[in-house]
């Protein structure tokens, strides 16, 4: 039955689309544990209670893209990641690229900003369309 949805020809793409896209948040989400200091020190100081909101981004990108991963509710999991990446895109990212004195990492920021955008974007279509074949509204 045609549903309109999304039609995945491949489930081997598909599974090697979830691996590669939530790798980067496994990886990042450990590392705000392991870590923790170097993601406070990316925060702009003005910002309270940095170390509560590294644990909880931390949290957030994790249960996301294992939602995402394991293909269980894959639309909330999109969600979590949409919530991580856009204050960290704007305030981590934004912030540097327009801030920093140094041009090279102004440069470096502004392909990190756009990275987040692209990745958001990424997100944003998994929140749509899901990732199993003829994805439900779940």
């Amino acid at each position: 039955m045609e549903t309109g949805d999304l039609k995945i020809i491949s489930p081997a793409v598909g599974i090697t689309a979830r691996i590669l896209f939530t790798l980067i948040f496994f990886l990042s989400g450990i590392t705000h544990f392991t870590s923790m200091q170097s993601y406070i020190d990316l925060m702009p100081a003005a910002i309270p209670f940095r170390a509560f909101w590294v644990t909880i981004s931390a949290v957030v990108e994790l249960a996301g893209a294992a939602m995402i991963l394991f293909n269980y509710r894959p639309r909330l999991g999109g969600w979590l990641i949409v919530l991580f990446l856009v204050p960290v895109t704007i305030v981590v990212h934004g912030t540097a690229m327009l801030t920093l004195a140094d041009p090279v990492m102004r440069t470096v920021n502004v392909s990190m900003f756009l990275k987040g955008l692209a990745m958001i974007a990424c997100a944003l279509f998994i929140t749509q369309s899901g990732v199993r074949p003829g994805a439900d509204a779940r």
